[in-house]
């Protein structure tokens, strides 16, 4: 078996993350004594990891490890989607959603050692505007702080944290038109997260009851509410029980089109993007990625 490690080298920034050549250091030296053929690259630009991801698949790498953040995941992921490959995970971003819901450790040495020791199994993919997702995607005001997060150009939890504490007060609520077959609605929304996995990261689980594996995604719609509202049901959102609060609506879906007015801004596994077509269509791909996890 052929692994491809692909280490980003930006993921994370702060103190405590581990330098990018001692990334590659550590891949090199895990992977070689567990007598793996193998190889290690990092990225270099934005996109890099979707190409080196490719290269590895034609090059006859089986297991396809991403390490870095949600964003790394989803590049590496889109491309393993649909093939014979799988994709494995290093955690080194400031979320980590995917490799918290399939229980990847953070350790970097430990996590791929669970790459490969684990056995194959096979997860949905969400799609949404014709963006592969495998965690969350998401309107409102995680959108919104997506965007603001990735134009400040730093990386971290604090610096996410900082930005959503101060953009909270002043934030507009959207109206966003939801058309499922059960009918359609529209209404002003803090947020409606698209929820493949169960949460955000750091075991901030805004969709407690999603599976991975289920064949369908979990939308949770939350309604605006004060500022102090929203800060007392925090820990609702750490102990699994957010769906309990008042004003939060959960629907199971295989399907979903969300509209609103143009430009729709959402995020895909934290990726800030905007389009401006009258609504989006989303729908899930049952298996359609082979994780070791």
């Amino acid at each position: 078996m052929r692994i491809a490690v692909i280490v980003n080298a930006a993921a994370g920034r702060r103190a405590s993350a581990v330098p990018a050549a001692r990334r590659l250091a550590i891949a090199r030296d895990v992977l070689a004594r567990a007598g793996v053929d193998h190889e290690v690259s990092a990225t270099e630009y934005a996109g890099h990891a979707r190409d080196l991801a490719r290269q590895a698949i034609e090059r006859g790498a089986g297991t396809i490890v991403a390490w870095g953040g949600d964003g790394t995941v989803n590049e590496v992921g889109s491309v393993v989607a649909f093939t014979g490959a799988a994709l494995a995970i290093v955690p080194g971003g400031s979320g980590n959603g995917l490799a918290y819901a399939l229980g990847v450790p953070r350790d970097p040495s430990e996590a791929l050692r669970h790459a490969l020791s684990s056995a194959e199994r096979r997860i949905d993919a969400g799609e949404i505007g014709g963006r592969l997702f495998f965690n969350l995607a998401g309107f409102g005001f995680d959108a919104h702080v997506a965007e603001l997060f990735a134009r400040r150009g730093s990386r971290g939890l604090r610096g996410y944290v900082a930005i959503a504490a101060r953009e909270l007060c002043a934030f507009r609520p959207p109206r966003l038109r939801i058309t499922t077959e059960r009918g359609s609605e529209e209404r002003a929304l803090l947020l409606l997260v698209v929820a493949n996995g169960t949460q955000w990261g750091r075991g901030a689980r805004i969709a407690p009851h999603a599976r991975l594996d289920d064949g369908l995604l979990d939308l949770v719609a939350v309604a605006p509410r004060s500022v102090i509202s929203t800060a007392v049901q925090i820990p609702r959102l750490f102990r699994g029980r957010i769906d309990r609060a008042s004003g939060i609506a959960t629907e199971q879906v295989t399907g979903v089109r969300i509209g609103g007015e143009p430009p729709l801004r959402f995020h895909v596994d934290g990726e800030p993007l905007r389009s401006h077509a009258p609504d989006l269509t989303v729908r899930v791909h049952p298996g359609a990625l082979r994780v070791r996890a």
